[in-house]
């Protein structure tokens, strides 16, 4: 509070009567938590005047204007006992009186007092309807003794008055119990009435109000004693030199103790001023440049000007008194009338957009409330929509080319390979500049070849000479635009043939407009980009320079992406090399297999596949990934597959195979690791044994079609084993399919491990009955990654049907250990090879067997054994219970042995020995002699065993 009354101190001293009343009520109604407040000075007779008010509508303060000194109210109360007064709301039961405030918040009034006597008030209306606390009371109190203080010290034509001598405003009082009229000294000048022959009643009124008027004002007082609303006229009154003169008065009823009209207590004054003035605003908006209407409150016509009157088609006097909505060029628009109808029940002024339908022009329709009615102004705002609707076509023209331009930006550092490139042109360029075509030249080797495009028919692009491309010269658009490194533009067809009349040729395409653009990146031009219409089209300045800004983007977009490109092809060159090219034909199985390189990466994988041929009917499916991408990985990638190719050639076990490459990767460093499976099959008997690396399961598919993931033993990744590593040996059937894959073909961003198997394992027994395993792989790779979606990891898939080795191509027999095992075993070599129609062979084969008995005889240990097997080769197998290997070594001339080995691999076309489960077996390898269909049975296929 007394930061409030500090601020009061230091408001300046020049300030007027007004506004010391409004921060007076301000602060006031501010501190209390008010609705609103009004002050009140006193004048002549009974009556308190209105001078100022905050926070109340004027219809709500209409009839409080000039309150009855005698009065129930707080002000009255107040101004009376000279102390502040507190009036509470009414019972909600009591009859409402005249002043409907009074039932519905509670009043305080606080006294202005000069001297010993009040001379006003200051009056509150409060929200909660409870009275001041004691210390709100004195702070209200300061608050009335600062205005008086400032009063005082006014000069007197400043202030507003007490008495309202200067003022044209009079008072009257009208008792209607006794019709006595009573006027003060201003009512009596503003009537011009002598005081000393007015006769203080209301026939003294009567006797001066113009007879035209008098039923009209007299209507409006009945009413008011009717209703107890506020009374309100406007009438002419007869002056002394017997002319009229219009006034207007307003006033109040007051109630008597049960409730009845007792009188009417009201002001006067001249309003003559205010008609003139408001008959020069009536020529005004007569002839004003916007259209102006004014309704009643039943939306009855009152006012039209002439620009109204020609925008609805009817002159004035038609207009006037018609309800608005029968004007029929205003019937014709759609939901006029319920627009303004909403409008004009908010009570505040409001607009929108409305268009005639007789003349399709576009107006402002503005309405604003006035007491009694409402005022209508059409302003015509076609030209302006019009322009305004270009102007934002034009922003939101611009802004699609900037956000395409900037979605053009994102795409193309976001693309990788040229055709990216081409895409994304296509897409972000072509639509807003409604083209139809696109097509990207570059320089190579001095021709212009090109590398993409949309829109173009295959003739078009077989006159370009495909791959080839086409002279670079001067003498068409393209080629001048790459020489000279301006961008060059055709609007039509003609402008083409005018530009190199020399050339004679029409345009080689079906297009009609093209824009040129080089493709210029750190300062060389190495290609064009041409942008194409289907029908003839000019480029604005705007267009031009936006393409031209775009060329830029691409061209280092496109630069960058030729790099990728070559980059990629050099990538995808040494996947190439570092994979099996093709896959070893082996009567043991029928494989095919995959590599599908990562799609959003130019780094090499580390996915590989593998099928190598051993000895004996037996064979090594091989597949593995290192993890990871790069050129490390593909060079570790390739250091496995030599080292397992050596590995196996030495024919070791499954696990010390493993066992080896886990050193390898262990090798290379903490943070390399690879997973494996191998896989050894025998054909002999349908074994398959099996160890695997961190990598996931095969898949096997028996003949009847039926899949599943066999338990195969699981071992850490390479790198981070510790061997030895557990095998598992399978038996399979023959024409089962076993199918060993990598992760990647699998399990992606969308799609977990477990959920590429179980789809893999539904796939494949559908086509398992497929015969072309190379039809089977793309099959199973569309499935698992249809429309050959790009994958973040790199996958391979191999796919091998096994065959077994027939009773009748296997033959085998245990010797003696003694001499005589030699001799034995050349029997049982040439017996055996006369039966399978190898006679050529015998005597070669006597040899080789006869020179591995000798060799077990001398430095070895029984028992022995002999093994032929007749697949696709001719295999000689000799096994024994000793662990020592065979060496090859270069005899001296003076060497009793060493030898024999040297006349086996001269004999054979390959030789090698492994470890079995009792011992070793040391084996040749001969090649089946041609098939001659004149012989009687023919000797086991010699190409796949059936």
């Amino acid at each position: 509070m007394i930061r409030r009354l500090d601020l009061l101190d230091s408001a300046d001293d020049g300030i007027t009567e007004s506004e010391v009343f409004r921060l007076a009520l301000q602060h006031s109604i501010a501190e209390l938590g008010c609705v609103g407040g009004a002050a009140y000075l006193r004048g002549p007779m009974s009556a308190l005047r209105m001078v100022s008010s905050t926070g109340l509508p004027s219809s709500f303060t209409r009839a409080w204007e000039i309150v009855d000194q005698d009065g129930p109210t707080a002000t009255a109360r107040a101004v009376r006992s000279g102390r502040h007064a507190w009036v509470a709301a009414l019972p909600a039961d009591l009859v409402e009186p005249t002043a409907p405030l009074l039932s519905r918040s509670g009043w305080f009034s606080v006294p202005l007092v000069d001297g010993h006597r009040a001379i006003g008030a200051i009056t509150c209306l409060t929200g909660d309807n409870e009275e001041p606390t004691p210390a709100q009371w004195t702070f209200l109190e300061s608050v009335a003794d600062w205005a008086m203080n400032r009063l005082r010290k006014m000069p007197a034509p400043a202030r507003l008055g007490t008495d309202l001598d200067f003022t044209p405003v009079g008072s009257w009082e009208w008792d209607l119990s006794t019709g006595a009229l009573e006027w003060d000294e201003a009512a009596m000048k503003v009537y011009e009435t002598d005081p000393a022959t007015f006769v203080p009643g209301i026939e003294s009124w009567m006797k001066v109000v113009h007879p035209d008027d008098l039923p009209g004002t007299l209507a409006a007082a009945e009413r008011s004693i009717r209703t107890h609303a506020p009374f309100e006229a406007e009438y002419r009154v007869r002056r002394g030199d017997g002319a009229y003169t219009w006034t207007r008065a307003s006033g109040h009823v007051v109630l008597d103790d049960q409730g009845h009209v007792a009188r009417i207590v009201g002001k006067g004054w001249a309003s003559d001023a205010s008609r003139s003035t408001r008959d020069s605003l009536s020529r005004a908006l007569q002839h004003m440049s916007d259209a102006f209407l004014s309704v009643d409150d039943y939306w009855r016509i009152t006012f039209a000007n002439l620009e109204a009157e020609r925008i609805l088609g009817s002159k004035d006097e038609q207009l006037f008194g018609r309800d608005l909505w029968d004007v029929p060029a205003l019937r014709r628009m759609p939901d006029l009338e319920e627009q303004c109808r909403r409008g004009a029940a908010q009570s505040t002024a409001t607009g929108f957009d409305v268009t005639l339908a007789d003349t399709g022009r576009c107006y402002d329709l503005r309405l604003v409330p006035v007491p009694s009615g409402l005022t209508l102004y059409f302003t015509d705002v076609t030209d302006r929509r019009r322009s305004e609707a270009e102007q934002v076509a034009a922003i939101r023209t611009a802004a699609e080319r900037a956000s395409r331009t900037a979605e053009l930006t994102t795409r193309l550092a976001a693309a990788t390979t040229s055709q990216d490139v081409v895409k994304a042109v296509a897409q972000r360029v072509l639509p807003p500049f409604d083209a139809q075509g696109l097509l990207v030249l570059v320089i190579e080797d001095q021709r212009l070849v090109h590398i993409g495009s949309v829109g173009y028919p295959s003739s078009f692009l077989r006159h370009m000479r495909g791959a080839h491309g086409m002279e670079l010269s001067d003498a068409d658009p393209a080629g001048r635009a790459v020489l000279t490194g301006e961008p060059r533009f055709y609007s039509s067809r003609e402008e083409w043939v005018t530009a190199f009349p020399d050339d004679g040729t029409p345009p080689p395409s079906t297009k009609e407009a093209w824009a040129f653009l080089p493709l210029t990146a750190s300062g060389h031009t190495f290609g064009v980009c041409v942008i194409a219409f289907d029908t003839a089209r000019r480029l604005t300045s705007e267009e031009r320079t936006l393409l031209i800004t775009i060329s830029a983007l691409v061209a280092h977009a496109l630069e960058r992406a030729r790099l990728y490109d070559a980059e990629l092809t050099r990538s995808e060159e040494l996947q190439q090399a570092l994979l099996p090219p093709t896959l070893p034909a082996v009567p043991e199985v029928t494989a095919a297999a995959r590599y599908l390189p990562a799609g959003q990466t130019s780094d090499v994988g580390g996915d590989w596949y593998d099928l190598i041929p051993l000895s004996a009917g037996q064979v090594a499916l091989v597949i593995g990934d290192v993890m990871g991408h790069g050129l490390p990985e593909a060079a570790t990638m390739g250091r496995l597959r030599t080292a397992l190719h050596t590995l196996a050639a030495l024919e070791l076990p499954p696990d010390e195979i493993m066992g080896h490459l886990n050193d390898i990767v262990g090798a290379l460093g903490d943070h390399s690791y690879a997973t494996c499976l191998y896989a050894l099959y025998d054909s002999t008997d349908g074994t398959c044994t099996m160890v695997r690396a961190g990598h996931p399961p095969p898949l096997v598919v028996r003949p009847d079609g039926t899949a599943y993931f066999p338990e195969v033993a699981a071992n850490p990744p390479l790198g981070a084993a510790f061997p030895p590593f557990e095998t598992t040996e399978l038996k399979l059937s023959a024409d089962s399919l076993l199918v060993l894959y990598t992760d990647g073909l699998v399990e992606s961003r969308l799609r977990e491990i477990d959920q590429g198997m179980a789809q893999l394992a539904d796939l494949l027994p559908r086509e398992a009955c497929c015969p072309d395993l190379e039809e089977l792989c793309d099959t199973v790779t569309a499935g698992l990654l249809p429309g050959g979606q790009p994958t973040t990891d790199d996958a391979a898939l191999l796919i091998a049907r096994l065959h077994t080795v027939a009773d009748r191509q296997m033959a085998s027999w245990a010797l003696k250990e003694g001499p005589e095992a030699a001799g034995e075993a050349r029997r049982h070599v040439r017996e055996q090879l006369v039966r399978w129609h190898l006679d050529d062979l015998v005597m070669t084969t006597e040899l080789l067997a006869s020179e591995l008995v000798g060799n077990v005889i001398r430095h070895a240990r029984g028992p022995i054994g002999l093994r032929l097997l007749c697949s696709g080769t001719l295999v000689c197998e000799v096994s024994d219970a000793s662990l020592t290997m065979p060496r090859i070594r270069r005899a001296s001339e003076t060497d009793e042995g060493g030898r024999g080995l040297q006349l086996i691999n001269a004999l054979c076309e390959r030789w090698g020995s492994r470890y079995t489960t009792e011992g070793k077996a040391i084996w040749t390898e001969q090649a089946l002699p041609p098939e001659d269909p004149a012989d009687g049975d023919p000797p086991a296929n010699t190409g796949r065993p059936s």
